[in-house]
């Protein structure tokens, strides 16, 4: 006989959790228990918040839940930033809240919620473990749904009661994703449609892949001709120095890369559901029927027809589909004209990514991005949160290899110090590089101490222009010269870096960063780098004042 706290832990080593990502609270105490004991590895983090990020960056990293661990009331609300992301993103990861006891229900108990209420539109499964003997089960079926058709978060809502009551061991199967493969007649119907098509593109993105499944869909591309792109905020799934790269479809997309999109015959749309972001604002294809053919591949059948009507739907995981487009590479249909449409394409990519402008300011961060792309290795990680400032990775980085990028497609701010941790936890032996603005950044700043403690020597580029970037961009564009709420005042990050033991240092022209950069490598321990921008550099492509006087002289 096993408490329900011991009894949690044992269910996790059973679906071979490899690392609970947590803020202690009283409410689950029997499971800390659990976990003395346990062979599976603690991260202690400073907010529930920044613990949820690095749950779902582990989530994103290999494919099964991130486990989060936090207390009732507070702890719960705080890590609803990291359930929403994982929501957004399509990410596998289980939250386990401490709860009250049963027999206090409905009667505004001490930090009393109705996680199914609060948590119902973000997770795709919420429920409350009434008894002991049940918990096997709960957790089982919590790693299924998380990793199923679209990948997403689960929320167990575990009562003080019930972690102390006791009932007898149980072993459960490992939970695997069922995949989704295509039949015979979809991938007929798919080459038909490709071998009609003059001016066919990819459009990679979501979840549920891996870096087999990614090559497997690059030799497909080159026998069929056909240029691919990536979604806002998965780069990471084409080589972007390959031949069939077309570019990424997010935020500032490269008009080039519009213009193709806009003028295709055909688009594959594999694993993402084109949403507000990579859509435009929905404008890139019409909705909800598109200008161009549709062929919508995706491992959750309620997401096909949702959005876009399309003319081939396929329920499918990029793994399951990538396995059977492998077994049709060696009959190749590439024209003469869809070879020369390819070269075009990627020399559109070559040339907007390649664009090196100089900004206001002594700090110019392209040829920061320049040093980077020369000094780090292709399996660097990249991580990021929200911000202007993304802008400098997401365009000039050119990502080599599956697993380098985490970022949130859902805009969450603060996510990059997180995820950076997760992500050197997991691959300790890999660089791994955090991009954050001022105000990113002190979203979830105290986890430099979660870096810290836990040896993960990251290294955080922090890209500090004083102001809420993007919100002063919309508002100069929309309310030309009345600034309001979006200066501030920041501390000295580097002493505030320097007192969790960081390498630290202040930077203000690319010169002085590629020596402070090779300092923090060689520093052995976790480092930041406080580059301090222009705030007139609020673009690579326009300056604030720009953007103010064409939205006063519009007026």
């Amino acid at each position: 006989m096993k408490s329900g706290g011991h009894l949690i832990v044992e269910a996790l080593e059973q679906q071979g959790a490899e690392r609970v990502f947590c803020v202690p609270g009283e409410s689950y105490l029997d499971v800390l228990d659990g976990l003395h004991d346990s062979n599976i590895p603690v991260t202690l983090c400073r907010q529930e918040g920044g613990a949820a990020m690095m749950a779902e960056a582990y989530g994103k990293m290999t494919g099964r839940p991130g486990i989060c661990m936090v207390t009732r009331g507070p702890g719960a609300t705080n890590a609803s930033a990291g359930v929403h992301v994982a929501q957004q993103d399509s990410t596998p990861m289980i939250l386990f809240v401490g709860q009250i006891e049963t027999g206090m229900r409905e009667r505004d108990a001490f930090q009393e919620i109705n996680y199914r209420q609060m948590f119902g539109s973000i997770a795709k499964w919420v429920a409350e473990i009434d008894h002991a003997e049940r918990i096997p089960e709960f957790v089982a079926r919590a790693y299924s749904v998380a990793m199923s058709g679209r990948p997403g978060p689960v929320v167990l809502a575990l009562p003080e009661d019930v972690l102390v009551e006791t009932a007898p061991s149980k072993q459960v199967p490992f939970i695997e994703p069922v995949e989704a493969y295509p039949s015979s007649e979809q991938l007929n119907k798919l080459e038909q449609l490709l071998a009609d098509a003059e001016r066919p593109i990819a459009i990679l993105g979501g979840s549920r892949w891996n870096d087999k499944a990614r090559q497997q869909f690059e030799k497909f591309a080159v026998a069929r001709g056909l240029p691919v792109a990536c979604s806002f905020r998965r780069q990471m799934l084409f080589d972007h120095l390959h031949p069939n790269y077309a570019g990424d479809v997010g935020i500032g997309i490269n008009p080039a890369l519009r213009a193709h999109v806009e003028e295709a015959d055909l688009v594959i749309m594999l694993g993402d559901i084109l949403s507000e972001m990579p859509s435009q604002s929905y404008e890139l294809l019409s909705i909800p029927v598109p200008n161009q053919k549709l062929v919508h591949i995706h491992p959750a059948p309620e997401e096909l027809g949702r959005m876009y009507q399309p003319t081939l739907a396929i329920n499918a995981s990029p793994i399951g589909i990538c396995e059977k487009l492998a077994e049709r590479t060696s009959v190749p249909n590439a024209s003469a004209i869809r070879a020369a449409r390819v070269e075009a394409v990627h020399a559109d990519y070559l040339k907007w990514s390649g664009a090196r402008p100089q900004v206001a300011g002594e700090l110019q961060m392209a040829q920061v991005m320049d040093f980077l792309e020369s000094e780090l290795k292709d399996d660097a990680i990249f991580t990021n949160g929200a911000g202007n400032y993304a802008t400098w990775v997401h365009r000039f980085h050119r990502f080599r290899r599956y697993g380098s990028q985490l970022a949130p497609l859902s805009g969450s701010m603060g996510y990059g110090l997180p995820a950076a941790i997760a992500a050197k936890l997991k691959h300790p032996e890999r660089e791994v590089l955090c991009f954050a603005g001022d105000g990113c950044l002190q979203m979830t700043m105290q986890e430099l101490g979660t870096a810290a403690q836990d040896g993960a020597n990251i290294i955080v580029v922090l890209v500090d222009n004083g102001i809420y970037g993007t919100i002063r961009m919309h508002q100069e564009r929309e309310y030309p010269g009345r600034v309001s709420a979006t200066t501030l005042k920041n501390p000295r990050f580097a002493e505030i870096a320097a007192a969790y033991d960081f390498y630290s240092a202040s930077v203000f022209d690319a010169e002085e960063f590629e020596l402070r950069f090779k300092e923090a490598k060689a520093s052995g321990k976790p480092a930041l780098l406080h580059l301090h921008l222009d705030p007139e550099a609020i673009t690579p492509a326009r300056s604030l004042s720009d953007i103010r006087k064409a939205a006063m002289e519009q007026a």
